[in-house]
């Protein structure tokens, strides 16, 4: 098994993770605001973090998502010398690095757009975006139009079918991996990359680095499509992530556990991939505000940590903290917090604790790294699941009820022990506590 098989990702968005400016002057040289994630690398090491994904940290107009270079790293986080002391440090902790490959558009500040608008047709850039056409103007008032990422037009979308985009791009990807000494990526809007780009993507960073983690943002659709021998490693799971919280919010345990069965049981169409598991990110409310009970917090996140896949929190998230994304803005998502404040005063204060026994468990336990999945019983406010390797078995028992939850499994009559607990428990017969769950463990 490769490395991210058995990651716990931690996630963090620069920007604003860093507090910087929102705009970007372009004249910020001497900013080292990104060394603020060194305060942070105890904590993410108590918590049982192997893997940080950092969001987008290369040039760019403002949120990070609009790159303006692929070499630079952002004047309002640092420098080069600052960004590789950083890897190295984490490293030196057992925490992996995988950056934001934003590589589906560009800012309107890219050096090849600017080409364009400069020399119109002819740049030697013009085909390097999609669908530009010089017989039309754009909301811009640029003197052709083109295609804008989902109508945004301060979002260029790169050709990624031409030779010398792809050239860019990949030599862009070999000084991060040279240089910096990265892990893998984690590709933005993956389900809009050109397929055979994706191919030779994959191929490029096998030979550059053999372990090296390529994991796509897919929203919708066959996720095997872009996660394959082929191409990448893992996708985004947002099917399950919906049915974390709607199955806790509707009392409909039955939805995750048909996504479950669908995905991962005896013929289940993603068996074998290792899809990336997530409660909240940039893009989406924070779950403590998604969810009608913060009781439900402690069976999701043991839900989170016990089913198959890998995975992940967004930075404040294992303290509870809330958020709402505006028809405007995105900022409460994505907020600015001191470490120390937040330690002392968590809005859910026995969460941390419970994550942290929920990522050491799985580090322990292989079965829930790498095992088969098997439903054994569901109802609408209880979800009993199996994982196995080896001749070893799992048996993870969730109760979203206010009151504790007695479980009766059929051809089970074994005294096992649960190890999140610490007790040993019959598995014909038990009780799950209220909002919590049980890990029971044949050792």
């Amino acid at each position: 098994m490769s490395w991210f098989n058995d990651a716990f990702f931690y996630h963090i968005y620069p920007m604003s993770f860093c507090n910087v400016e929102k705009r970007n002057s372009y004249n910020n040289y001497g900013s080292k605001s990104i060394e603020q994630i060194y305060q942070w690398i105890p904590h993410l090491v108590e918590l049982g973090v192997t893997a940080l994904y950092l969001g987008p940290v290369f040039q760019s107009e403002s949120h990070g998502y609009d790159t303006v270079d692929y070499y630079t790293i952002d004047y309002r986080l640092g420098n080069d010398q600052i960004f590789k002391d950083l890897i190295r440090k984490l490293h030196d902790n057992g925490i992996k690095v995988i950056l934001d490959g934003v590589f589906n558009h560009t800012g309107r500040d890219f050096f090849a757009f600017q080409d364009v608008i400069r020399h119109k047709w002819d740049s030697q850039y013009k085909d390097w975006f999609h669908e530009i056409n010089f017989s039309h103007s754009s909301p811009y008032n640029d003197p052709f139009s083109y295609h804008g990422w989902a109508g945004n037009y301060n979002l260029v979308k790169l050709n990624l079918q031409h030779q010398s985009v792809i050239d860019y791009l990949f030599n862009a990807i070999k000084k991060w991996i040279t240089e910096f000494d990265i892990d893998g990526i984690r590709l933005d809007a993956a389900d809009e990359l050109n397929h055979d780009f994706l191919k030779k993507l994959s191929s490029f960073t096998k030979e550059m680095k053999n372990d090296f983690f390529l994991t796509g943002e897919v929203v919708h659709g066959d996720y095997s499509r872009w996660a394959n021998n082929e191409k990448l490693h893992s996708t985004t799971n947002y099917e399950c992530y919906k049915g974390l919280y709607s199955s806790l919010n509707d009392n409909n345990y039955f939805e995750i556990a048909h996504s479950l069965k669908r995905q991962f049981g005896d013929n289940g169409i993603y068996k074998g991939l290792s899809l990336y598991n997530f409660a909240d990110n940039h893009d989406v409310n924070r779950i403590a505000s998604t969810l009608h009970k913060k009781d439900h917090l402690y069976p999701l996140y043991g839900l989170l940590f016990t089913m198959p896949g890998i995975p992940s929190i967004y930075y404040g998230s294992e303290w509870g903290i809330s958020g709402k994304r505006t028809h405007n803005s995105d900022s409460e998502l994505r907020p600015f917090i001191q470490l120390d404040e937040i330690k002392a005063n968590p809005p859910e204060k026995n969460l941390i604790h419970s994550i942290k026994k929920f990522a050491d468990i799985r580090k322990k336990i292989e079965p829930l790294r790498n095992g088969d999945y098997k439903e054994l019983a569901v109802s609408s406010n209880s979800f009993v699941f199996q994982r196995s390797i080896h001749n070893k078995t799992v048996i993870v028992a969730l109760n979203s009820d206010s009151k504790p939850k007695e479980i009766k499994l059929n051809n089970f009559n074994n005294n096992y022990y649960d190890v999140l607990n610490e007790e040993p428990v019959n598995t014909g017969c038990f009780t799950v506590p209220a909002n919590w769950l049980r890990i029971i463990y044949n050792l």
